[in-house]
């Protein structure tokens, strides 16, 4: 395989694999609208116990310059030095059920090298099946359930979790390309493309992380541990709601949202052709609900302390 003696490393001592495990992939990068997947990561690493077995090489992989490694200034000296990490791992769910792990930051360079050292690994393993999670930012409430598109070769998955199937070009993942080369292989993978509102795309929104471990449920039969996710949700959706209950305009657009979103849901189950009933142009964009908060958080009595998503 090309660039394979540079591109990854075997950990020594590594633990024996059962084959036949789920392999779940989770990798940042493009795009990740509510940190859904760096808090999963997050998240599976401190529930999951995972144990390396292959370590990515960074120099090979990882564009310094856009991602840069953490370095820790502690007065007057360096205390530490945090790179980035991209590794497949044994980890465990909360029942004991072991499954692989491929997590970390999504490569910028030599994407051909990693899918096929991905497909081997696969391969060698023989992985029961694969399941990618990522996510997007879309005009959609967070007073409603977080919809997924479901792609892959999983027809029951699709049918039973995919809630909008649009027909467009997108900025293509490594994800996709690993998904893509999966399924020409005949490998059973599913991903979830979680839709997340745009208004809450650029902070730690609770519910992405608890939806993509439900949808990594779903496809796999793990069961993980998710409490503590849940507690802070409750404390987040809180907070969302002082701010929308402040602005009469935030309010009007959140109520928008959900008729919106209501009318295309009931199309559905009517069996109307979604690209029928659903046309992003008719929803407020991005920018109109950004400049409504912004407004919003202006408009604070002068010392009145920030209390953001």
């Amino acid at each position: 395989m090309p660039f394979s003696a540079e591109l990854y490393e075997s950990i020594a001592g590594a633990p024996d694999v059962p084959t036949g495990l789920p392999l779940v992939i989770l990798l940042t990068g493009f795009t990740d609208a509510g940190n859904a997947v760096s808090g999963l990561i997050e998240h599976l690493h401190e529930t999951t116990a995972p144990q390396p077995l292959i370590v990515f090489d960074n120099d090979v992989l990882l564009d310094y310059r856009a991602r840069r490694p953490i370095a820790v200034f502690d007065q007057d000296h360096l205390t530490e030095f945090r790179p980035a990490r991209l590794d497949l791992s044994l980890a465990h769910d909360a029942l004991g059920q072991p499954f692989l792990l491929l997590s970390g930051y999504e490569p910028d360079f030599a994407w051909n090298a990693f899918s096929d050292a991905v497909l081997s690994f696969a391969e060698g393993f023989q992985a029961s099946s694969v399941t990618w999670v990522h996510s997007i930012a879309m005009p959609v409430p967070h007073t409603r359930p977080l919809g997924t598109t479901v792609s892959g070769n999983r027809r029951d998955l699709i049918a039973a979790h995919s809630v909008w199937r649009p027909r467009t070009q997108v900025p293509a993942t490594a994800g996709h390309l690993l998904e893509y080369r999966l399924i020409e292989q005949d490998v059973r993978v599913a991903g979830f493309v979680l839709l997340v509102p745009h208004y809450l795309a650029d902070t730690e929104y609770p519910d992405t992380v608890l939806a993509a471990a439900d949808k990594l449920m779903v496809a796999t039969g793990l069961v993980l541990r998710m409490d503590e996710v849940q507690q802070h949700r409750e404390e987040y959706l809180a907070r969302v709601e002082e701010q929308v209950r402040g602005n009469d305009e935030l309010t009007q657009m959140l109520h928008t949202l959900e008729r919106r979103h209501d009318a295309y849901m009931a199309g559905r189950e009517e069996g109307v052709d979604s690209d029928e009933r659903f046309d992003e142009r008719d929803l407020p964009s991005a920018d109109e609900l950004a400049a409504e908060l912004e407004r919003y958080l202006a408009s604070r009595r002068p010392g009145e302390e920030d209390k953001h998503a």
